[in-house]
């Protein structure tokens, strides 16, 4: 049946899952889930309060229904319009092969060309110019980093200096007093 068949109440009396498969089969054509639901709402004279209500409810109904399939990018048609191979392929979104960088050739380069620096070559005074303005932000954060690894070996090396003055401390009574009580537990188990 088409929906040209229905009566205005016959209308009212269907469900919006029931009119969006009539829909479909009378345009015979996948269709947005916007234009689906303008169409549906326009047909059974919903005001935009009680389409706002039931919107939620019929795009679940449309996901459950055994009828409907999704197709990608927010399309829908009728199961049955195709076949299951041609469906799977369809709703399967392809997914483009990541383009791989082709290697920069060396045979440009010689090794031949290049000359052996001397010594003598290189200016040390360019190194010795090398100012604090010519660093980066990064630069200045990795050097953040490293004064906070300093700070954390200093206090490391703060343990030491605590552990070695515990160190100091005579505990002789409590040796004395482990050793007696050593002596009376191996006397206890010779007597059993």
């Amino acid at each position: 049946m088409s929906l040209e068949q229905f009566s205005k109440e016959e209308l009212q009396e269907m469900s919006l899952i029931e009119v969006a498969y009539e829909l479909l089969t009378s345009k015979k054509e996948p269709m947005a889930f916007n234009d689906i639901m303008n169409e549906v709402a326009k047909l059974m004279n919903l005001s935009g309060e009680q389409v706002k209500g039931k919107i939620a409810q019929f795009y679940t109904d449309l996901n459950i229904d055994g009828h409907f399939i999704g197709l990608g990018d927010n399309r829908w048609g009728l199961r049955s319009w195709y076949p299951v191979d041609q469906y799977e392929e369809e709703v399967v979104t392809v997914i483009k092969p990541k383009k791989k960088k082709a290697k920069k050739k060396d045979d440009d380069l010689d090794l031949e060309d290049y000359d052996e620096l001397d010594e003598e070559d290189i200016d040390y005074d360019d190194i010795d110019g090398f100012d604090d303005d010519d660093l980066t932000e990064d630069d200045d954060d990795d050097l953040l980093d490293d004064d906070d690894d300093l700070e954390d070996d200093d206090d490391f090396e703060d343990d030491d200096e605590i552990v070695e003055k515990d160190e100091e401390f005579d505990l002789g009574d409590d040796d004395e007093e482990l050793e007696e009580d050593d002596l009376d537990a191996d006397e206890d188990e010779e007597d059993l």
